[in-house]
């Protein structure tokens, strides 16, 4: 069972996923491919960019490298 995440907390979770979604496409990367790059399972950075999931600090390590960009890129995002 699954964390239930305030309003707030699933819209920040949200946005970090299109955050990366739309970094990925500027790539030119399908989720696969992305995830390949990073050693993550698909379906993991699917759930990541649909704001299921509470990413890890490794993981975003992980995505922002094989984005070739930094974590603080990575997180540019409006609060």
């Amino acid at each position: 069972m699954g964390r239930i995440y305030s309003k707030n907390e699933k819209a920040y979770l949200e946005s970090i996923g299109i955050r990366i979604r739309d970094l990925r496409i500027k790539a030119n990367l399908s989720q696969e491919k992305l995830a390949f790059a990073c050693d993550l399972d698909r379906t993991y950075i699917g759930s990541v960019e649909r704001g299921e999931r509470n990413i890890s600090v490794i993981n975003l390590k992980k995505v922002s490298t094989a984005l070739k960009i930094t974590v603080s890129n990575l997180l540019n995002i409006d609060e």
